[in-house]
């Protein structure tokens, strides 16, 4: 669970904040939508209830900053995402997003961590249609594809669309960490 459990989700944000932004591999993992790492309360519904970085975390050479304090309500897409996630497993709170490249979800398949996908070529055009029904579909698609939520969900992307990877945890602490110990590997230390 993480054991950060008495930390607000603002705090312990802001914890996973300074330990992605003062690790030196982790601008690595950075895609060009730039990185967000969300946190949810224990009975998120909306948007709302999920805290995330506004404007989110970003790199400029080798420095990885946020562009403002964590806040509720700063995430759409990932806050979707881990409310979706939570109608499977309620244990898990926090999502980190990076960068796709083979070599990353490899990495995570040497340190055990559950991997799945979804391949965004193959959703149904209703679907596409629909604001915001991409992520219920993706996530289902994945849970299903290994019979488990994943720890790791990708995406190889489509047109107009970047490849994603989105690290799921029961925090944002243990987000974090797991996602420093993925940049560690990604850059050969």
């Amino acid at each position: 669970m993480g054991g950060y459990g008495i930390l607000s989700e603002i705090e312990n944000l802001k914890k996973a904040l300074e330990m992605v932004t003062s690790s030196r591999g982790f601008y690595r993992l950075i895609p060009e939508v730039r990185t967000n790492i969300v946190m949810a309360k224990e009975k998120a519904r909306t948007i709302d209830d999920v805290a995330g970085i506004p404007g989110r975390i970003t790199v400029h050479k080798t420095e990885v900053f946020a562009c403002r304090e964590p806040d509720y309500g700063a995430s759409s897409h990932l806050a979707r995402l881990i409310i979706e996630i939570r109608k499977y497993d309620p244990s898990l709170r926090s999502a980190i997003n990076l960068k796709y490249d083979e070599k990353i979800i490899e990495i995570c398949d040497g340190m055990g961590l559950r991997v799945s996908y979804y391949d965004r070529r193959k959703e149904p055009e209703n679907i596409k249609e629909e604001e915001g029904a991409t992520i219920p579909w993706g996530v289902k698609v994945a849970i299903k594809r290994i019979g488990r939520v994943p720890d790791v969900i990708y995406h190889k992307g489509d047109w107009g669309k970047e490849p994603m990877i989105i690290l799921l945890a029961a925090d944002a602490i243990e987000a974090a960490k797991t996602a420093i110990k993925i940049g560690e590997k990604y850059s050969g230390g």
